[in-house]
């Protein structure tokens, strides 16, 4: 736990994380532009939260061995990551579960202060149907994935602050 504590403390640890969400990103990019995939309303909101956790490992790296900060990174990542695994969830169902009486929106809704759909449409608008498995690998669908992805965020995450916690004491 020493070891986590203090491997947290730095900014190699959150560049790590940061590399990870820059990865993720590239991919949905590379699914998007190149494979031509059409991301649906959920993969956007899905996107967003991945952007999260990037946003928390950017958080993190200004002052590691700052406590106020670190703690804003962790903060920030964890609700990140459970909300991307809330809609990852919710995604798997569309596709899996489907009814009508269930089903996404047609178009992505981001706050008036914000409308990242018109700033950045090549990233941010929504064209495809939530319902359809466009993709897989090794059986599983990309939400499938993205619930293991945010899942795993969780388990590093919970891993790190038990290392908060306990692996300052000796």
């Amino acid at each position: 736990m020493q070891f986590l504590n203090s491997f947290s403390k730095s900014r190699l640890s959150w560049l790590l994380l940061l590399l990870s969400i820059i990865f993720f990103e590239a991919c949905a990019l590379f699914f998007q532009h190149v494979m031509k995939l059409d991301p649906c309303v959920m993969c956007i909101y899905e996107r967003v939260a991945m952007m999260g956790v990037g946003f928390a490992a950017l958080l993190g790296m200004i002052a590691p061995q700052n406590a106020i900060i670190r703690w804003a990174g962790l903060a920030a990542w964890g609700y990140s990551a459970y909300r991307g695994l809330e809609l990852a969830k919710e995604h798997v169902g569309y596709q899996f579960n489907p009814s009508p009486f269930a089903t996404c929106d047609l178009f992505v809704t981001f706050p008036d202060w914000a409308p990242l759909n018109k700033w950045v449409p090549w990233m941010f608008e929504a064209t495809g149907d939530c319902s359809k498995v466009v993709w897989s690998f090794l059986g599983q669908s990309m939400p499938q994935w993205l619930v293991v992805i945010f899942t795993a965020n969780l388990v590093v995450l919970a891993v790190i602050v038990v290392a908060q916690i306990l692996g300052g004491k000796k």
